[in-house]
């Protein structure tokens, strides 16, 4: 846990997330990625849709609305106590907890007496129009995949897709959790990246697998280490409802292993469900042979914010006795955040050596302007050389170019590696093919 107070304060610092409403005191559970983490979970979700879109066959995107008609909810029972956590209140601090969180009948806070369990349901209620009547509820949508269910039909006509076929969302989602912990692991207001794949009944164990082995490999190629995951088959009495078999994915993070990403065979729960209530037709006819049934679906549903935390650990090194690839000498202890170069906020920083010569500023600042419209680049002259470079280390930046007074003689830059801290003197005029091999 204090690794996970370090995590928490070097986001803060340098402005990767900072607690919402901070200026009035803030509020639970909640939090706003500044500058710096807002383009890193941009990179997270890049990645996936790139993974699903681009090297996956047959997937499709899709953008639904967070607002949806009540009927939906209650065709996928999230209105019943299918979709609600037991609550329990102690009768001295007045605190509540889900009953997991309760051992020996005790309030974890004061040792107090706690009431008897209570249905609590995790769905946000709000109203549609001018008045807030019965007639006008209704909800924030719990996770994003109803969105797809009910957009089937939309999807494989105006697409001429045949089966089998995915459609790959991302987008926010909102539940009442009775309590919130682990920083952006779990709270109210947060994001999912789900894909929802379309298939026959007699396929979906094969695709399962094959979900299951490509959404451990994305973590991987992003540079986890395999130590760091593993997949936990959840047993039929303890999954959920309508999954016909559960696999969470789960990542080793400060305080303990935790669930990253979920991979479900639903079956045709959720198509039935919905065909049910709402009296469309939702099967599926095989153009070929004719043959209709309602598909099997195999759901790979992951959290943003989950995610990020977990790259985000896995990349913060510390290095006792400082980096010491400049002539600063230093025994400060050092933090290094190892982002792969997909995830890596910034890829490049520009730095004059001194900011007191103007013409090492002015030449600095034209590399900087050539630079920024090819990759995300940050430039920096505040403090010493070697801080700077820490500074960069610090938000995982992974080519600092230095231009010093030798540039203005020969055009040659010096172009630090985060990784290696190896340096290497590179024309000008060759920069942008030299960070194009290098990042892309």
């Amino acid at each position: 846990m204090d690794l996970m107070q370090k995590i928490i304060s070097l986001s803060k610092r340098r402005g990767f997330i900072f607690p919402s409403s901070e200026i009035y005191g803030g509020f639970g559970s909640s939090y706003d990625f500044g500058p710096l983490g807002v383009l890193l979970k941009n990179n997270i979700k890049k990645a996936w849709l790139d993974e699903m879109l681009k090297k996956q066959d047959n997937i499709v995107g899709l953008d639904a609305a967070i607002l949806m008609s009540p009927k939906v909810w209650e065709a996928s029972g999230h209105l019943t106590a299918g979709f609600a956590d037991e609550l329990v209140e102690c009768l001295s601090c007045h605190k509540r907890f889900r009953v997991d969180e309760i051992k020996k009948d005790k309030c974890p806070e004061c040792g107090g007496k706690i009431t008897k369990p209570k249905q609590f349901n995790l769905m946000m209620k709000t109203f549609v129009g001018s008045l807030e009547d019965e007639s006008a509820i209704a909800y924030l949508r719990a996770e994003t995949c109803q969105g797809i269910y009910i957009n089937f039909k939309n999807v494989l006509n105006s697409g001429r897709l045949k089966l089998p076929f995915g459609i790959a969302q991302i987008g926010k989602s909102f539940r009442n959790e009775i309590t919130t912990k682990n920083f952006i692991f779990r709270m109210r207001e947060f994001e999912q990246m789900e894909m929802q794949w379309f298939c026959h009944p007699k396929e979906a164990d094969k695709w399962f697998e094959f979900w299951k082995e490509q959404r451990l490999n994305w973590y991987l190629d992003l540079g986890v280490k395999k130590e760091n995951l593993k997949l936990s088959e959840i047993p039929a009495g303890k999954r959920a409802h309508y999954a016909k078999r559960q696999i969470d994915l789960e990542y080793n993070f400060p305080f303990g292993w935790q669930e990253i990403e979920g991979i479900h065979n639903r079956g045709d729960w959720d198509l039935s469900q919905h065909q049910k209530h709402s009296g469309q037709d939702l099967k599926y006819k095989d153009p070929e042979t004719g043959e209709e049934y309602i598909p099997h679906l195999i759901e790979t549903s992951a959290g943003v914010e989950r995610s990020f935390l977990a790259f985000f650990t896995e990349a913060y090194q510390e290095i006792s006795g400082g980096r010491t690839e400049t002539t600063e000498a230093t025994k400060e202890e050092e933090t290094l955040l190892k982002l792969d170069k997909k995830l890596a906020p910034v890829k490049v920083a520009i730095l004059p050596l001194v900011k007191n010569k103007k013409e090492i500023v002015k030449k600095t600042q034209e590399i900087y302007k050539m630079i920024k419209p090819h990759f995300m680049a940050q430039y920096d002259e505040a403090g010493s050389i070697g801080r700077r470079y820490r500074r960069q280390d610090e938000i995982g930046t992974l080519y600092c170019v230095t231009i010093d007074f030798d540039t203005l003689d020969d055009s040659d830059v010096t172009v630090r590696d985060r990784d290696t801290m190896k340096q290497k003197r590179v024309k000008i005029g060759k920069l942008l093919e030299y960070l194009a091999e290098k990042l892309n």
